[in-house]
């Protein structure tokens, strides 16, 4: 909300803000700010509709391609289940919007497995919706190397569906490219991105949290594994969707070990994954066996996600904003340095730097000096009334720039007011 409320002044991503959000989702952000302002409301609204859409797309997808023997509706219960693993698995962010494209991009990886034919818009799709999740995650860019693994180890590929597949990966880049080029910020996008995958994790959740919630879904998915991989017969195809999912499964392992905020929201890649593995589970071992473990998964997995969370708010988790600002802030315009944004929640942001650890990277940058020129410009540009230090960068930067020092004065313990 922050980043579109900003980006509604007229101001862009990577080139006046530093924040490590997706171009394509900064954008949507933008909009939906625009049309329905700082309501969380519509974030968990449009959530809710983008994981109903993924969970009917996901189910269809699996009954189109002959996936089981049987048409069932399993995949879409169990998955709609694991959406509630975590509270905001269900709310609007990055990794869900990205995660709808590779979702669409993996449906076209399972129509290679049954067409028995070149199929030159399939491949083209597949490319352009890894594009556009990158555009909306960044960090699904490790999803390349999974498209171009399983292109050709299992779909078969031949180089030129190769080719043509990366070339529709790469026009979403390109077009974001463009648009950076022809509003002269270009040079920063490509300064920024790479220090995306470098800069320093939000902690917010510890993986012991994610072992615990998922341990039930994750026992399920290694049983149904096994009984559909001895116990159940495969065709050729149906042999090659399980390859295809259980290495969709360790590359989304990996990109939430790379992303950079380690929250529950990242999980959402896992579940089509894992929805994919957990239905033979239901599908082979007996009534009674599977009719406990239906209404452990169903009911008991979201009550104890829920009764996790709010235990989580009881002991002041970092993950949430502690409503505890002063009014003094109250309406202000302000740019925070430091993890603690609870005052934006009163006030408004200014100034070029959201992400703190992205921005603290950045700034312990060495520059020449039309480099330090350009950092002093677009911090003189937009000037910020209020600055709240709270890990003393500011005041580092002041020392630096004597010009910045005759700007801000220091009006309490890391508090600085534009003069």
């Amino acid at each position: 909300m922050l980043l579109g409320e900003r980006l509604g002044n007229g101001v862009f991503l990577y080139q006046h803000i530093i924040d490590d959000t997706g171009p394509l989702s900064a954008g949507l952000f933008s909009l939906l700010d625009f049309l329905f302002g700082r309501n969380p409301l519509m974030l968990e609204i449009l959530g809710r509709i983008l994981v109903l859409f993924q969970v009917v797309f996901w189910n269809n997808v699996l009954i189109k391609y002959r996936v089981y023997d049987e048409n069932t509706y399993l995949p879409a219960i169990i998955m709609l289940a694991l959406f509630h693993i975590s509270f905001d698995t269900l709310s609007l962010s990055p990794a869900l919007l990205g995660s709808t494209f590779l979702v669409l991009a993996l449906s076209k990886l399972f129509s290679q497995t049954v067409l028995q034919k070149d199929s030159t818009e399939s491949t083209l799709l597949i490319g352009i919706y890894g594009g556009l999740a990158t555009g909306f995650h960044p960090i699904y860019v490790v999803f390349l190397p999974y498209m171009i693994l399983v292109g050709i180890a299992i779909s078969g590929f031949s180089f030129r569906q190769l080719m043509l597949s990366l070339m529709g990966y790469l026009l979403p880049i390109l077009l974001i490219s463009v648009f950076y080029y022809w509003n002269n910020g270009l040079d920063e996008a490509i300064e920024i991105w790479p220090l995306i995958f470098v800069s320093e994790k939000y902690l917010y959740q510890p993986y012991l949290n994610w072992l615990i919630l998922g341990a039930l879904p994750v026992l399920l998915a290694l049983v149904g594994l096994f009984f559909s991989s001895v116990f159940r017969a495969s065709t050729i195809n149906q042999q090659k969707q399980r390859q295809l999912m259980v290495i969709w499964l360790i590359f989304a392992v990996l990109s939430i070990f790379f992303s950079k905020r380690q929250a529950g929201f990242q999980l959402v890649i896992l579940l089509p994954g894992l929805s994919y593995l957990i239905t033979p589970f239901f599908l082979t071992v007996k009534k009674s066996i599977a009719t406990i473990a239906f209404y452990l998964l169903i009911i008991a997995l979201p009550a104890f996600s829920w009764w996790w969370m709010s235990e989580e708010v009881k002991k002041e988790s970092d993950y949430f904003i502690k409503e505890n600002s002063s009014a003094k802030y109250d309406g202000k315009g302000m740019m925070i340095l430091g993890d603690d944004i609870s005052p934006y929640l009163i006030g408004t942001f200014e100034g070029p730097f959201l992400n703190f650890h992205l921005s603290k990277l950045f700034l312990e940058m060495d520059r020449s000096l039309p480099q330090r020129a350009k950092l002093f410009q677009l911090i003189q540009s937009q000037r910020p009334s209020l600055i709240l230090d709270q890990e003393g960068v500011f005041e580092k930067l002041l020392k630096d720039y004597p010009e910045l020092a005759r700007e801000y004065r220091l009006e309490s313990n890391g508090i600085y007011r534009l003069k």
